[in-house]
């Protein structure tokens, strides 16, 4: 029987067990939508009460998971398809198995968290020579250093930037937009009415306390381009358009109003070279 792993994590970085507990729960059921045999494998590890969880948190949060998997899997697949030897930064990884479930055998990889997150997700994930890790805040862009390659790169933020303010997540963009001309970064978004939504559904609701709950809300994803003019809009794409038909009547209504008031939706940006404005050299 393996080890069973007690959580040792900060109060912010617990939140990255709930992911991971919604693709292991999916991939149990009859007919899953994605198969995560990974997630349920480090679950099976893990020493930590998901009883509240289970009872407190609605279908559609769940659902809402899995199905942000399956779309940023699509992007990376689609990237890797074009630049078979492209190079992935999962920024904010916590317990993601994407690699996982996409690896071409041919890509680089770097699974980037906290130090007590990447130290914990060791005991279940191994580098390799196409996989390491990076133990860094995301906002100390001094982890850029430890990418060895960047071209035809592309970042994924799962999860994550939500959790900080727009002051922070627009010096993110345009320090990538400085240091990565022609990157691509992908993550999931919130509007405010989203945030609120969340904030009282999801964690509220699973015990955790206030100051976790989600700061940035974003109401369009052309508000960005605004952050910066070498930034552009690759796609911007409902949650649960296209998964819609697999649900129950009742999941069908609930993932309709989550597109229309966009509490869930997926951001795909490239950057590009600074344009000139009349007047300027």
């Amino acid at each position: 029987m393996s080890e069973k792993y007690a959580v040792e994590l900060g109060d912010v970085q617990e939140t990255l067990l709930l992911p991971l507990w919604g693709r292991a729960i999916e991939s149990q059921k009859e007919k899953p939508l994605l198969i995560d045999q990974a997630a349920k494998e480090i679950i099976d590890r893990i020493d930590y009460d998901f009883s509240a969880n289970m009872e407190n948190l609605s279908e559609l949060s769940q659902l809402g998971w899995v199905i942000r998997s399956l779309l940023i899997d699509k992007i990376v697949k689609r990237h890797i398809a074009k630049y078979p030897q492209a190079t992935i930064v999962n920024i904010g990884c916590g317990f993601d198995t994407t690699f996982e479930r996409v690896d071409n055998g041919t890509i680089d990889w770097y699974d980037l968290d906290l130090p007590d997150v990447i130290e914990f997700r060791k005991k279940f994930i191994q580098e390799n020579d196409r996989r390491r890790f990076i133990a860094s805040s995301f906002l100390d862009y001094e982890w850029f250093n430890q990418l060895k390659k960047t071209e035809n790169i592309l970042f994924i933020a799962a999860g994550l930037l939500y959790y900080f303010t727009e002051y922070e997540v627009k010096g993110f963009i345009n320090k990538l937009a400085d240091s990565y001309p022609g990157g691509e970064i992908v993550f999931d978004a919130t509007s405010p009415l989203g945030i609120k939504m969340a904030n009282k559904m999801v964690l509220k609701k699973s015990g955790m306390d206030e100051k976790l709950f989600l700061k940035w809300g974003l109401k369009s994803a052309k508000e960005i381009l605004q952050w910066d003019s070498r930034v552009e809009l690759m796609g911007e794409f409902p949650l649960f358009k296209d998964a819609r038909k697999h649900l129950s009547a009742k999941s069908k209504i609930g993932t309709f109003m989550s597109d229309v008031f966009k509490a869930q939706y997926l951001v795909h940006l490239r950057m590009g070279k600074r344009q000139n404005y009349p007047g300027e050299e």
